[in-house]
């Protein structure tokens, strides 16, 4: 199996590493200091074992790196459409795309089923990029439960947790779908297939749409955030808003919104990814993981003040600190 992986961040790197150790044939689209970074001295990662380097062919021209039979994609989402031609042309005419990613993807109700089947989300894929170079078919979506950070470009470190859950878009089980999770379950890591991945995705949005955005804002680690009665009140209304509009399109959650914090204040002082972007002065994800929520909440005709309130704030920091677009 041929394997392109693009973006190779925390978690591009991450599964990157663990195939070419694993003895695949692994290729990366990547740009600017991370392809001077593995040109030079390869790709790193550190983890409890101690320091891997491994060697792979890297450019940032996609027709230089050929077709590929598995098509990974860890990018932020808000450069997913400026890759679209590059993934398209990456894959083999049978090929997979693996979006490995956080919150809503494009796809999101394509194959899911209900009032909102086939909604194409402009948040997401504005211009119809996605929508148009990627088949549906083509598709298969991962939510990834690990933790990892970029030290320094094409250097990963990775800090807790191997569980990646995949699954079609259209439900159910397939050929394809088992030979994806063998081979990342062969690499060491904890890979399960979901037969309705959109539950998956959503769940896992449910807990990032309000640590991301708050610990942005605040620059807080999200214990802090979680001891602050009035922020953890926040991030309930927030989250109770979400789960009553995942059950108007068939997503359910088994949890309360309590249940669902106290699982994360596990984490401790945790850094999340957007709050490590903010540090870093890098554009943040806002789109992917709320102002999604938000179209979804206005095509439903659901009124969401808290989601809303959040969102707002949240873009207004973000543009005053120049990480997201003036619209």
């Amino acid at each position: 199996m041929k394997i392109a992986v693009v973006g190779l961040g925390a978690m591009g790197g991450l599964i990157a590493a663990k195939l070419v150790q694993a003895g695949h044939q692994v290729q990366a689209l990547a740009r600017g200091k991370t392809l001077q970074a593995v040109q030079t001295h390869g790709l790193q990662l550190e983890q409890a074992e101690g320091l891997l380097r491994v060697d792979l062919v890297v450019s940032d021209q996609a027709e230089r790196l050929g077709k590929h039979d598995l098509v990974i994609v860890a990018v932020k989402a808000q450069a997913l459409a400026g890759l679209a031609g590059s993934i398209a042309s990456l894959r083999a005419d049978d090929g997979v795309v693996l979006t490995a990613m956080n919150g809503v993807p494009w796809w999101f109700f394509q194959g899911l089923g209900g009032s909102l089947n086939g909604l194409k989300l402009k948040t997401v894929d504005p211009e119809g990029l996605l929508d148009r170079s990627i088949p549906h078919q083509a598709i298969i979506g991962a939510v990834l439960h690990m933790s990892a950070s970029t030290p320094a470009p094409a250097k990963v470190l990775h800090a807790m947790g191997s569980r990646i859950i995949v699954g079609e878009p259209g439900g159910g089980s397939s050929q394809r779908l088992e030979a994806l999770t063998h081979l990342l379950r062969s690499v060491g890591f904890a890979a399960e297939a979901s037969m309705r991945i959109q539950d998956d995705i959503w769940f896992k949005l449910w807990g990032n749409m309000t640590m991301n955005p708050v610990s942005a804002i605040t620059g807080a680690t999200i214990d802090k955030i979680l001891d602050d009665p009035a922020v953890y009140r926040l991030c309930v209304d927030v989250m109770q808003e979400a789960r009553l509009l995942g059950e108007s399109f068939g997503c359910c959650i088994d949890q309360t919104p309590q249940e669902r914090q106290a699982v994360t204040r596990q984490l401790g002082a945790f850094k999340t990814s957007m709050l490590q972007d903010v540090e870093a002065s890098r554009p943040v994800e806002l789109d992917a993981l709320l102002t999604v929520v938000h179209e979804i909440a206005r095509q439903l005709a659901v009124e969401t003040p808290w989601i809303d309130a959040l969102l707002g704030l949240s873009r207004l920091t973000m543009q005053t600190r120049g990480l997201y677009p003036h619209t």
